[in-house]
């Protein structure tokens, strides 16, 4: 069946959500006495040029931003060795924001405490950090990066993530040779989509294919029934394994195959 609004999403990140209520650091809750303790580095997974809103002010400042391990620092400038803050991002949820008809071209997205949120609700929660990205694919790209980060520990964040992290996490449940997405995708289509017209040419449904995406990156399994389009499963598989950091051939074995002919 095609999933919905999830509830597992929202238990998930309450039951890991263990933070003070500010997300950033110059705002957090301190101890008279006791400074913080600098968050451990973790490998840089991402870093450029984002937009933040002051949440009292209400305007935009633009900030060089690291995604290093579980932590998203930001800094004023991209030279600078010390931050300006970072946000944990255990036991928060990213959310694509809807562009306003009255202010087009402002791609937001924003990093919150707690559960999941539809994609279609404005940003209401006052905890809540709010970015722009320069341009919808930069937004698209932060937002996988990041999501990839809180979902992996729960069995997510599979979409661009590394063929063997994934398998080797899936292993924990028992035997597996491919991703379970992968399995699924291939069942449903050898069942039902052998002698379909256009297969792997003709699109899914946009709409489905985001739902299906979604879900899987957030650790859930949906499954297929009679209902579900067989070119949207076909454009499910298709997504996933062109977001794979490396192809399913790798680049050093088709290179020293091409070499060698």
């Amino acid at each position: 069946m095609l999933p919905t609004a999830s509830s597992k999403r929202r238990t998930f990140a309450a039951r890991y959500f263990t933070r003070s209520k500010s997300l950033v650091m110059g705002e957090q809750n301190r101890s008279p006495g006791r400074p913080p303790g600098p968050p451990r580095p973790g490998p840089v997974l991402k870093a450029g040029w984002l937009k933040k809103q002051r949440s009292l002010m209400k305007n935009w400042q633009q900030r060089w931003f690291v995604l290093r391990g579980d932590q998203l620092f930001y800094y004023k400038d991209k030279d600078e060795g010390k931050p300006q803050g970072f946000i944990s991002l255990q036991g928060t949820q990213v959310t694509e924001l809807v562009p306003d008809p009255e202010d087009p071209g402002k791609h937001l997205f924003e990093i919150s405490p707690g559960g999941a949120r539809e994609r279609e609700k404005v940003p209401a929660n006052p905890e809540a950090l709010l970015l722009m990205a320069s341009s919808q694919r930069d937004m698209e790209d932060w937002v996988q990066a990041i999501r990839r980060v809180i979902w992996a520990p729960l069995g997510g964040g599979i979409f661009g993530q590394r063929l063997e992290d994934t398998v080797h996490h899936e292993r924990k449940y028992g035997p597996r040779l491919a991703p379970l997405l992968v399995e699924q995708c291939v069942d449903f289509i050898r069942e039902r989509g052998l002698t379909e017209e256009g297969l792997f040419r003709m699109p899914g449904q946009a709409n489905l294919v985001r739902d299906l995406q979604d879900s899987f990156d957030c650790g859930e399994k949906p499954l297929f029934d009679s209902t579900t389009d067989v070119h949207t499963v076909a454009s499910l598989l298709k997504l996933y394994l062109r977001e794979l950091p490396e192809p399913v051939i790798p680049f050093a074995r088709g290179l020293w195959s091409w070499l060698n002919k």
